[in-house]
């Protein structure tokens, strides 16, 4: 069954995430509202509606979004940012989206906190055997080096540092708020966007390399496949018992082994790159928001297609 022509509310119009969820979702002939708390937001001007709202930590957060969602008839909220989900996500934030009369499929807010926290994160890859780097706080014994230092809540790379001497991890430590350390991964380096069902089944996985990345977004990637990065994939959502749409950042090592380093809950910056693939992450995630099951026919993708990103994405291959 086809979904018809929606009005779909999407927030994080600032965001690369947003800003491509707002395309994909118009080249389909969906009725687009972005919302953003930055008026500036570039989602803002190439949405059909948009409206400013308040900050994910701001108390009038979930009843302004709820306001926006019943004022255009929004049929679904697609959220782009990983904060937003614990006010949407709280029994108060869900009844006033539910009373909108919008659909909104998002994690349980456990499994967001324990996306955000990249402590907690780290402890839940250990507890489910799954690969990762050793992660600890400054104050703790340290792993062996090098080292990466990075915010324990932080996002994209804002605040990391690879440090190679304990000289500059100090000087590291000292520079980000709430510091975690962890033993630097040799690899190459991966993105996976995929999609969880509401049972937990993994139906999409795109992975790409990372071929050059700024600000945390990846600007360069082409498509791949490999089985053991499917699995390590699957393991690591599992860990956080994970719903919904996600990327999965890590590295393969020179010996094949697949370290997870990250995972979020929401799509990617790197995104029109999985859509240029072939797999409608978009198109199914509004699907699966809405109750219907998701296609897996939809979601394959062609290996070996690449991005090059600026202002706007060019797509070759």
């Amino acid at each position: 069954m086809s979904v018809p022509r929606l009005d779909v509310l999407v927030t994080g119009a600032g965001g690369a995430a947003g800003v491509a969820v707002i395309r994909a979702l118009r080249s389909v002939g969906h009725r687009v509202i972005a919302v953003d708390p930055d008026e500036r937001a570039f989602g803002l001007a190439i949405a059909d509606d948009a409206a400013v709202v308040p900050f994910a930590d701001d108390a009038d957060f979930a009843a302004a979004l709820a306001g926006v969602a019943k004022r255009t008839e929004s049929a679904v909220v697609v959220c782009t940012v990983a904060e937003e989900m614990l006010p949407l996500g709280s029994p108060s934030g869900a009844a006033l989206v539910r009373e909108s009369g919008a659909a909104l499929w998002i994690p349980d807010p456990a499994s967001v906190r324990t996306c955000i926290d990249k402590l907690q994160f780290a402890a839940a890859l250990v507890a489910n055997r799954v690969d990762g780097p050793v992660t600890t706080v400054a104050d703790d014994a340290l792993p062996p080096g090098p080292w990466i230092v990075k915010p324990r809540f932080g996002r994209g790379s804002r605040d990391v540092y690879a440090v190679d001497s304990e000289s500059e991890l100090m000087w590291a430590v000292r520079r980000v708020e709430q510091p975690i350390v962890q033993q630097r991964i040799d690899g190459r380096e991966f993105t996976v966007d995929a999609l969880v069902d509401r049972e937990g089944g993994l139906c999409a996985a795109v992975p790409r390399w990372r071929l050059q990345t700024k600000a945390g977004i990846s600007t360069q990637g082409r498509t791949f496949r490999d089985p053991a990065v499917v699995e390590a994939t699957r393991a690591a959502l599992a860990a956080v018992r994970l719903q919904g749409v996600a990327n999965v950042q890590g590295f393969v090592r020179a010996d094949g082994s697949v370290a997870v380093v990250e995972v979020n809950p929401r799509f990617s910056g790197g995104l029109p790159l999985a859509l240029a693939a072939g797999a409608d992450l978009v198109g199914e995630y509004v699907r699966g928001a809405l109750g219907f099951a998701i296609r897996p026919e939809k979601l394959r993708f062609r290996p070996g297609v690449s991005m090059r990103r600026a202002w706007i994405e060019e797509f070759e291959g």
